[in-house]
């Protein structure tokens, strides 16, 4: 008599049957994801191109220090992160409160508008603002138009204005992205709290800063790592308005990261080097954020 084979016991199918479903995503997040992560780490520690690769430790990191282009577009980076950053998100803080209010008519058109420019390509809007910040542009037309400037200001051309303008165009472009996070945030307070407060005669700033912005920490500081990730990473607006210039007066990390990799001489080992100061720095970055803010709300 044939003995019957011992079956699968139910865990063991629902482990199996699980892993079926994920282990291709799992292969190829380790394959097209970490994989590459980990040679570029190894690359950062040689120089060369192509097979002529050698090994030369931390040199490459040494030289970011005396790297005189490095620091400028390090400045200039963190220039547009210690202003844009707090601006976006105050900005974004205070038009969802504002389209977060009951009586507020069309409130689904302004969330779109506002919302709007997140969806649009990077290429294109920059563009766009290429052009509108012109010597020639519609900006300098309305400025003069209305008197508030006797000449053009030089938007592109001008190191400061430049730098204005990269910031300009960033704020509009990810604050509604912000905004959105922050809505939902809004609509998971309990109205009654509000109405408690209004008992107790809080005015609407009171509300505002002993209410809103304590409930909604978390998501701020999530908003706030985000917006520091994505600035640190900041590209294409630099190469489609200013292109780093007028004299790498915009350049911004990335971009410097680009040029060493396809424009100057290739030195993919030195790219890849200045590529992980940028992970060095967002890691420092948050967790600072974390540590003024996070500990807080645990």
């Amino acid at each position: 008599m044939k003995q019957a084979k011992p079956r699968l016991s139910l865990d063991r199918r629902n482990g199996i049957s699980g892993w079926s479903f994920i282990i291709i995503s799992v292969v190829m997040i380790f394959t097209f994801y970490f994989y590459p992560m980990v040679q570029s780490l190894i690359l950062s520690f040689k120089t060369g191109t192509g097979a002529n690769l050698t090994f030369v430790g931390l040199d490459n990191y040494i030289r970011l220090f005396s790297d005189r282009t490095f620091l400028t577009a390090v400045k200039n980076t963190f220039i547009y992160l210690i202003i844009q950053v707090p601006v976006m998100i105050i900005l974004a803080l205070m038009i969802s409160v504002l389209l977060n209010d009951s009586k507020l008519k069309f409130r689904g058109f302004f969330r779109t508008a506002i919302f709007l420019p997140c969806v649009t390509s990077l290429v294109a809007y920059s563009i766009i603002f290429k052009y509108l910040f012109a010597g020639d542009g519609l900006v300098n037309s309305l400025l003069l138009n209305v008197h508030l400037i006797n000449q053009p200001i030089e938007w592109i051309t001008d190191p400061f204005w430049a730098k204005v303008t990269i910031i300009i165009a960033i704020t509009w472009r990810w604050t509604g992205y912000n905004m959105i996070f922050y809505l939902s945030s809004l609509q998971n307070i309990d109205n009654s709290i509000y109405e408690a407060a209004r008992i107790d005669g809080a005015s609407s700033i009171q509300q505002f800063f002993k209410i809103t912005v304590p409930l909604m920490k978390p998501i701020i500081l999530f908003t706030s790592i985000t917006s520091t990730i994505g600035t640190l990473q900041l590209f294409d607006e630099i190469v489609n308005i200013t292109k780093g210039g007028p004299g790498n007066a915009t350049m911004s990390i990335s971009h410097y990261i680009y040029n060493l990799s396809f424009k100057y001489s290739a030195d993919f080992g030195y790219a890849a080097t200045v590529s992980y100061s940028i992970v060095i720095m967002i890691i420092v970055l948050a967790f600072i954020q974390f540590k003024v803010a996070g500990e807080k709300n645990g």
